[in-house]
């Protein structure tokens, strides 16, 4: 399969795979990979020919097309309500915990964990302090499609996460997904939340369709979607 890497800034990259892409981060004394692609089986090989400073992993969720290539590490970052999600596929290696306020340092390169759940439980999001750039994942998306169908998924908690995440929109400029639109800006986030409410309200028509051979309704607020139960 056919990947891009491209330039974001100094010591910053990102690897489109497909339909989703995944970023690589690097400080003075490390890098690391943020989550792992969905087509490629070598993204620690990728991320090795950009930089000879050791590669560690951290995944934003565990959902099947964020950790394809996690199998290339012994550990991995990861928020520990997200364990079962990604035990759930059979998979291996030993998940290092971060939470919520954590911060990870590269080397002159601070990145703030913050929790997002909803999309998945243990969904989160990297503000990379001194580029004010936030690598959010699933959750927000511009024409894009954010799966809030399944088991693991929760509608109001993912509400309540963007209306959080607004306290810390003037500490970044951008927001980079993991999927449609990039770069695209903070504005959206109350975009979101006002779609997300209308949509429990019952005031967005759902559209039927079927996707992994369930039942599901696309709810299409012109800007961006959602796929729900």
């Amino acid at each position: 399969m056919e990947y891009k890497i491209i330039p974001m800034g100094e010591g910053t990259w990102r690897i489109e795979d497909g339909h989703v892409r995944f970023f690589l981060l690097v400080g003075t004394k490390r890098a690391l990979l943020i989550d792992s692609g969905i087509s490629v089986c070598n993204a620690k090989e990728i991320a090795q020919s950009l930089t000879d400073l050791p590669v560690e992993l951290l995944n934003t969720h565990a959902d099947m097309d964020h950790v394809r290539s996690n199998e290339e590490f012994d550990a991995f970052y990861m928020h520990p309500e997200e364990e079962a999600n990604y035990r759930r596929g059979g998979r291996k290696g030993t998940l290092l915990p971060v939470v919520d306020g954590d911060v990870l340092d590269l080397g002159e390169r601070e990145l703030k964990v913050i929790h997002l759940p909803g999309h998945t439980p243990g969904s989160i999001a990297i503000l990379d302090v001194k580029n004010r750039v936030l690598i959010s994942g699933d959750p927000i998306q511009e024409h894009g499609r954010i799966f809030m169908f399944g088991e693991h998924r929760n509608m109001p908690a993912y509400v309540e996460s963007l209306k959080r995440l607004v306290q810390f929109a003037d500490t970044f400029d951008e927001i980079w997904p993991s999927h449609a639109d990039i770069p695209i800006k903070p504005e959206v986030i109350p975009k979101l939340i006002a779609g997300a409410e209308a949509i429990l309200a019952g005031e967005v028509p759902g559209v039927p369709m079927e996707m992994h051979g369930r039942q599901i309704h696309l709810y299409d607020l012109g800007f961006t979607a959602f796929l729900c139960d």
